[in-house]
């Protein structure tokens, strides 16, 4: 146990000489948290053999590369305590403080809860660590710094676990330290889990590389001769370095654009790192007079960074022997932020003092992101879908009308874009222009584009939206709105039914809710708790969505009532016949203005004048059918219990959609003379199916035409029988 005990020791002591930027008082803070770190480790081993504390100094180290504080040091050192040994949240406050204690319980995961499958387990995980690591950036860098360690010494692991590991850092670990400008970690990781994932794919690029190096060798160094000569001669100061593609980005261009590995051309590379910023266009110049620029192949970073911060200008030239070669070239500020990203703030703070949260505005702006997403998506899942959306590492740079630049996920359409700008932008979104031009709302944005929203306070988000948007935050703000109009609109609906099936008790709906004093309280309480809901609004909004039924619930309400002394009254009894509108016992009255809790069924596609019923679904609403729909009548014979009366109004708000079948003789210009008739019918054709039989001697069109009702669809079916083309038109 000495030799253990020793070998701790040795690698802590390690620890302490990479502390030195700490004070005196947060070295021993930090030795404090070592001590208790190790006492709550003891006896816990690694896969490896190794004292389990081996692991937390070495997670520290790699915090105290990046020249974090003290509390994200000893937070490092006790990251795995909580989950791991038991020990609490308020044992850290007491003894280290609110701060360290708030990072320790960000990193912790949540595998002490019972969720229902290991996806929604995982998921919730990352919910909470993203979260955290909005509020304060440095638990992801611990969260980074753990990942990397353990992927350095995954070797003791079975070969599946190694695979499902590596499989998780590539899909969220890797993007997230690329989308803070940790492109150090990021190159690393990305390097690691490809090893893992794809051994023998790794081992096979890693030798052509290592052969290729050395083939190279002599034509680099000719190069770095060369660019050191000329930037001599110009008398500018530079550092030269040589790059090398990474495994896994060659891998991915041989895959994204087919080629082999011979006809992978930028393996080698080289850095340009200038003192100051306009040095950077200088070296430029002095590179383009030394060899040729290739023509397309120029990007201006430092005017416009990239999403995570980067900002370096990158050059193709054609080397003395005729092939390309890539130079990047930045300040030696750039130079920090392009490796160390959102930790270069801890490495190059001016004060001491300084509280860790300057970090790099765009890697700022994406983790505020994440609580905003956060308020609209409880479901862990979701936002885990939302931040893969959001984790894109293409972007397009798109202006404003006042040349405002803004980031966007490659695929962004303006619908993204007008939720980029503002949430009231994209709720209000009816319209948009591309460089003056108007163009429909899934068109894709490209760089340089010039965006203009056009809004109307009337607007409202369309949910045909969710398919082409591709930022999280667009597509969980939609989600937000829909699921808000849908409970408003699923409680008025089940306001309404349950009303209805009250009044044919003999009763009244009591009034006030669960938290309501005396003996309405008492009602809605015991009925809550009856429907297994924790608000009489919950329970509502179920009635409405057809999760409860409206009757049940109003005899067991009936019920309470009684016991309480009401009694039936006649007069309720006669009202219970009789709706708002009318002499009509029907619960619900269509007149087009419903939103999605009302839905007419496309089986049947009812318009005013049908005899119509409600079917209360499990889940979805209520859906419309006519009386003679079969798929209606099959669901009143499985679930008669669920069907409401309904009725049209008086007064429709819209016009309705349904689909006739005609029969025409084929031949030149059949499908202009229908339209001509159906539009003399002053009605619009919505869509066109044409059957498979087009080059027989007969066609058959189904068309969804809009109409006010069915003598409207009476007066369009015989006007299209006049049409000399037409053999014959039904209704479907």
């Amino acid at each position: 146990m000495n030799t253990v005990t020793d070998a701790a020791a040795a690698s802590f002591a390690a620890l302490t000489h990479k502390l030195d930027y700490l004070d005196e008082a947060d070295i021993r803070r930090v030795r404090d948290a070592y001590r208790f770190a190790d006492e709550a480790h003891l006896g816990q081993f690694r896969a490896s053999g190794e004292p389990y504390i081996t692991h937390p100094i070495a997670v520290a180290g790699l915090c105290a590369d990046w020249k974090l504080d003290a509390q994200a040091i000893m937070a490092a050192l006790m990251h795995d305590a909580m989950e791991d040994c038991g020990v609490t949240k308020i044992e850290l406050i007491e003894r280290f403080g609110a701060p360290t204690a708030e990072i320790v319980d960000g990193l912790t995961k949540l595998d002490k809860l019972h969720f229902s499958t290991k996806e929604e387990s995982q998921a919730e995980s990352f919910r909470k660590m993203l979260l955290a690591m909005a509020r304060d950036v440095r638990v992801i860098l611990i969260k980074l710094s753990d990942r990397l360690h353990n992927m350095r010494t995954m070797d003791a692991m079975a070969a599946p676990k190694r695979a499902r590991i590596a499989r998780e850092t590539l899909d969220i670990y890797v993007p997230i330290a690329h989308r803070l400008g940790l492109n150090q970690t990021y190159r690393e990781l990305q390097e690691l889990s490809f090893q893992y994932i794809n051994p023998w794919r790794y081992g096979v690029l890693a030798k052509a590389v290592k052969k290729t190096r050395g083939n190279r060798r002599d034509l680099v160094e000719r190069i770095r001769k060369d660019v050191d000569g000329a930037f001599t001669d110009a008398e500018m100061h530079v550092e030269v370095f040589g790059r090398e593609k990474t495994i896994f980005s060659i891998y991915n261009k041989m895959v994204e654009k087919r080629l082999s590995f011979a006809q992978v051309s930028d393996i080698f590379g080289f850095r340009i790192v200038t003192r100051e910023l306009l040095d950077c266009y200088r070296a430029l110049g002095v590179l383009h007079q030394l060899y040729k620029p290739l023509p397309g192949r120029f990007k201006d970073y430092i005017a416009i960074p990239k999403a995570n911060g980067y900002q370096s200008l990158h050059t193709t030239l054609v080397n003395p022997v005729g092939t390309a070669v890539e130079f990047q070239i930045r300040s030696q500020a750039m130079h920090a932020v392009a490796e160390k990203g959102i930790a270069a703030h801890w490495m190059y703070k001016e004060s001491e003092g300084a509280e860790p949260d300057a970090s790099p505005q765009e890697g700022a702006v994406w983790l505020q992101s994440l609580i905003d997403i956060q308020h609209e998506t409880r479901d862990s899942a979701e936002f885990l879908e939302h931040l893969k959306i959001d984790l894109f590492p293409e972007s397009v740079y798109v202006l404003t009308p006042k040349s405002r630049i803004v980031a966007l996920p490659k695929g962004a359409t303006p619908v993204d874009f007008a939720y980029a700008i503002h949430s009231g932008v994209g709720d209000r979104c009816v319209s948009a222009k591309v460089n003056g031009e108007a163009v429909a709302l899934r068109t894709e944005l490209r760089s340089g584009d010039v965006v203009e929203i056009v809004t109307a306070p009337s607007a409202r988000p369309n949910p045909g939206w969710l398919n082409f948007v591709r930022t999280g935050r667009a597509r969980s703000k939609i989600r937000s709105y829909l699921k808000n109009m849908e409970a408003e609109e699923s409680l008025a609906l089940g306001e309404k039914l349950l009303g209805q099936a009250l009044r044919a008790e003999g009763l009244s709906m009591p009034a006030g809710s669960e938290e309501s004093e005396g003996d309405a309280g008492a009602l809605w309480q015991s009925l809550t708790r009856w429907g297994g809901n924790r608000t009489r609004d919950e329970l509502l909004a179920d009635i409405g969505l057809g999760r409860k039924i409206a009757t049940m619930v109003a005899k067991r309400l009936a019920q309470s009532m009684v016991e309480q002394g009401e009694r039936p009254d006649a007069l309720t009894l006669t009202l219970g016949r009789f709706s708002d509108e009318g002499p009509t016992n029907a619960a619900v009255v269509i007149d087009g203005s419903e939103g999605a809790t009302v839905q007419l069924a496309s089986c049947c596609c009812p318009v005013p004048g049908d005899p119509i019923a409600g079917y209360l679904g499990r889940g979805e609403g209520l859906v419309v059918h006519t009386q003679v729909c079969g798929v209606g009548k099959r669901l009143f014979e499985r679930d008669s219990e669920r069907w409401i009366d309904v009725s049209w109004s008086d007064e429709p708000t819209r016009l309705f959609e349904t689909v006739i079948k005609v029969l025409v003789t084929n031949g030149k210009g059949v499908l202009a003379q229908v339209a001509a008739s159906i539009s003399s019918a002053e009605t619009d054709i919505t869509h066109i199916e044409m059957g498979d039989e087009r080059l027989g001697e007969t066609a058959e069109l189904k068309l969804t035409v809009a109409v006010r009702d069915t003598e409207h669809l009476t007066d369009v079916m015989r006007t299209l029988r006049r049409c000399p083309v037409v053999l014959k038109v039904d209704r479907v």
